[in-house]
């Protein structure tokens, strides 16, 4: 195979990646790494750095549409990217010490939680509560956009959020994904934000989470530019549709919708790595 329909193949999986990620707001880093290491034998630190990069890149395209539509809530996702930021950088630095085949193990375990969380059927939302003194003093209650009319809402238990979001942002260094599956599921099940906010404030979190992470990687080497750049254009052109597409969908369609293939993913990732298909040093 030539170097340009090597480059075509990893451009084409990473549009669907990106496509996908943006659509259910768990980013296209859990299928970016899969692809990359799985299918065309990339070194599993060579995958995380390009995902990285991509997913940092990329983010801001896909927010822009959402925050141009109404749904991101900027003051909740500054906030909470204090936390990620943090976790993100700590993942990283783990990550580069860790043996190849623990990370393959740990990426599959994590593709796991989130094809169960995409997959189970919508959890009955609490009746509505006040805000907390502290999402009260922090402004974090807002309106998103809805066919009915402007809905609004308000912001509870912000510190249990905080500490689930340092846990995501580990989770993004560590294995070059956005955790958007654990993003979505704080805010919008613990924090009581509508799920359709939650989804496009997690997009605008990811970005910002991968690129502190993506800093450790490239001080390591691990960012290859030829393999970075068609991931990259990938991804932001399946995150645009992805994101415009969003718009007009139904959130319970949504949350299944990457349910079975990444459960597949997270089978072959784990058994590739107890059957020694990830090594050290690998190409």
């Amino acid at each position: 195979m030539t170097i340009l329909a090597l480059t075509g193949l990893i451009w084409i999986g990473s549009l669907l990646a990106g496509f996908l990620g943006a659509l259910t707001g768990l980013g296209g880093g859990v299928v970016i790494v899969p692809l990359l290491t799985l299918v065309f034998g990339v070194d599993i630190h060579y995958a995380i750095g390009a995902s990285l990069v991509s997913v940092a890149a990329t983010s801001s395209a896909a927010a822009a549409v959402y925050l141009k539509q109404g749904f991101a809530n900027i003051r909740i996702a500054l906030v909470l990217e204090l936390a990620t930021t943090l976790g993100a950088v700590g993942g990283a630095v783990l990550a580069l010490q860790l043996p190849t085949a623990a990370i393959a193990v740990l990426f599959g375990l994590a593709l796991l939680l989130s094809a169960y969380l995409s997959a189970r059927p919508p959890q009955p939302r609490p009746e509505p509560q006040a805000a907390d003194k502290l999402a009260e003093a922090l402004e974090l209650a807002g309106e998103y956009p809805d066919a009915a009319g402007p809905q609004s809402y308000q912001v509870r238990s912000v510190g249990i959020g905080f500490g689930l979001m340092g846990v995501a942002g580990m989770l993004s260094g560590l294995l070059g994904i956005g955790s958007g599956a654990l993003k979505v599921l704080a805010m919008d099940q613990v924090m009581g934000i509508p799920f359709k906010v939650s989804t496009a404030t997690s997009n605008f979190m990811i970005g910002v989470t991968a690129a502190a992470s993506a800093g450790v990687y490239l001080s390591r080497g691990y960012i290859d530019p030829g393999l970075t750049m068609p991931v990259m254009l990938g991804v932001l052109v399946g995150s645009l549709l992805g994101a415009r597409v969003f718009i007009a969908a139904k959130p319970k369609l949504l949350r299944p919708v990457f349910a079975g293939v990444i459960a597949l993913l997270a089978v072959q990732m784990i058994a590739g790595a107890f059957g020694g298909r990830f090594v050290d040093g690998a190409l």
